[in-house]
């Protein structure tokens, strides 16, 4: 509790046990500001405004024999949604062997941290707020025992790469924000219930098509939410202010980059979106059209999804398709998945079309969970990808043991394989199979500290640790 929260009350504790003084403790019998706004944990509060303070650190090791990693011919990675052009050749990627001299070791230390400011007051049209958030990643990888390699969000002691937010906002069922800050646009009900998910949902970063982070969504934003009631909320938004992106693409296959858009061509991004969360369904659609501050829209697009939880029963859906007048190419991405849980086991399914990356194809995804006790938890499941681009299968199948030790300790251990014409280790050629196996502790005692331990090998003769710590406070 805070200490001029005790001492007011006392005071109006003292001050309420006679009548004759009621009258006159006035402004000592109310709330502290904190309280009166509904804010709680780590607080600092003046006679008009609150502070509230939160934060985090986390740590990262990994070590082994693990780079260059091998990687699977399924749907291509993007460095900007609207880039249209791949990384890593439209692969996933696993550890793998390495591509120097067997032996010579692979590692990387990061050490990422947060710390959110949120600085709230009482106005004529609600709450009142200040929002800055610090973020600061620090990273060295180390290849084949070669030469440090730096990673980092402030190479150039650059102010805005620390400033994740900086943003003000005022409202309660309706608010204004204006600053920098993420989109609002929604792009959930998207995650398949099958436990190895699908191979497209996995390879855009755990969405579909679009997760929210992506060149062209937030930043310098001006957005306004409105709570209509019984469960519907809407928001419209202009975003990517700033600008702060630039697309490159090799337009006439002739392998030079050619430069399609700039900054200022691309600035401005309007999105709306409609949500709604009631006692059985969510769902929602954004719609967003981007480059339009030069008064020409350059892309448009929209992402849907909707969740129905029905007694034992789950079904999802969810749709992403994005056009690019600079490409002149569109991307479409569509997800369906469905769960059945009875007392002892859960049955999953999941399909996908993707037509994006340069790839279409279409995938299939399925697991069965059995409870063997309260504490132990068997995952078997198998994922399947049809690149008709590239006239290529891949295959993963997978086993997982999930045991609560006790309170605070869970072993997971993970068994496995990839196989089809659509494996590749690095960019060597091509195999008929990679397997792979996982061994990991996880640690949670508490205090918002938790902290995991993670080996795995593969057929490839490559082997990985990973150690984590992180602790959160708010």
């Amino acid at each position: 509790m805070k200490l001029k929260s005790l001492i007011l009350g006392s005071i109006a504790a003292a001050g309420l046990s006679t009548a004759g003084y009621a009258a006159d403790l006035g402004v000592l019998t109310s709330l502290d500001v904190c309280d009166s706004l509904g804010i709680s944990g780590l607080t600092i509060s003046s006679d008009t405004n609150c502070l509230q303070i939160s934060g985090g650190v986390k740590y990262e090791f990994y070590w082994g024999d693990y780079k260059d990693e091998p990687i699977l011919g399924v749907v291509g990675l993007t460095d900007s949604i609207l880039a249209g052009g791949g990384i890593d050749n439209g692969k996933i990627n696993i550890i793998g062997a390495g591509s120097g001299p067997d032996g010579e070791m692979d590692w990387r230390s990061k050490t990422q941290a947060w710390l959110k400011f949120v600085g709230s007051a009482d106005s004529d049209f609600g709450t009142a707020k200040a929002v800055l958030k610090l973020e600061f990643n620090d990273r060295y990888d180390v290849q084949n025992e070669g030469a440090v390699v730096p990673h980092g969000d402030n190479p150039q002691q650059d102010a805005s790469k620390l400033i994740n937010e900086a943003y003000v906002s005022v409202g309660d069922s309706t608010v204004l924000m204006a600053g920098k800050k993420s989109t609002i646009g929604n792009f959930g009900d998207s995650q398949p219930f099958n436990f190895l998910r699908t191979f497209g949902y996995n390879e855009v970063d755990n969405g579909i098509l679009l997760e929210g982070d992506e060149d062209g969504f937030g930043g310098h934003v001006i957005q306004v939410v409105s709570d209509l009631g019984n469960g519907v909320s809407v928001g419209v938004g202009l975003e990517n202010l700033d600008g702060g992106y630039s697309v490159s693409y090799d337009t006439d296959g002739d392998g030079v980059i050619d430069e399609v858009g700039t900054e200022s061509d691309l600035a401005g991004t309007l999105v709306g979106v409609v949500s709604y969360a009631g006692e059985a369904v969510t769902a929602h659609l954004t719609g967003f059209t981007g480059g339009i501050l030069d008064g020409e829209a350059d892309f448009y697009g929209i992402h849907a999804g909707a969740t129905g939880t029905f007694e034992q029963f789950k079904v999802r859906a969810a749709l992403g398709y994005l056009y690019s007048e600079v490409l002149d190419d569109d991307k479409l991405h569509a997800l369906i998945s469905a769960e059945a849980g009875f007392d002892m086991f859960t049955v999953a399914l999941s399909g996908e079309y993707v037509d994006a990356y340069g790839i279409e194809g279409y995938g299939v995804g399925g697991s069965v969970g059995f409870a063997v006790t309260d504490g132990i938890k068997i995952n078997l499941g198998s994922r399947w990808f049809r690149n008709d681009t590239l006239d290529e299968d891949t295959v993963q199948v997978a086993a997982q043991l999930i045991a609560a030790v006790t309170e605070t300790i869970e072993v997971t251990g993970e068994v496995g394989g990839y196989f089809g014409n659509g494996v590749e280790i690095g960019f060597a050629g091509a195999t008929d199979s990679v397997g792979y196996g996982a061994l990991g502790l996880k640690w949670a005692p508490g205090g918002g500290f938790t902290s995991s331990l993670k080996g795995e090998v593969t057929t490839e003769s490559a082997y990985k640790v990973s150690f984590t710590a992180e602790k959160t406070f708010d």
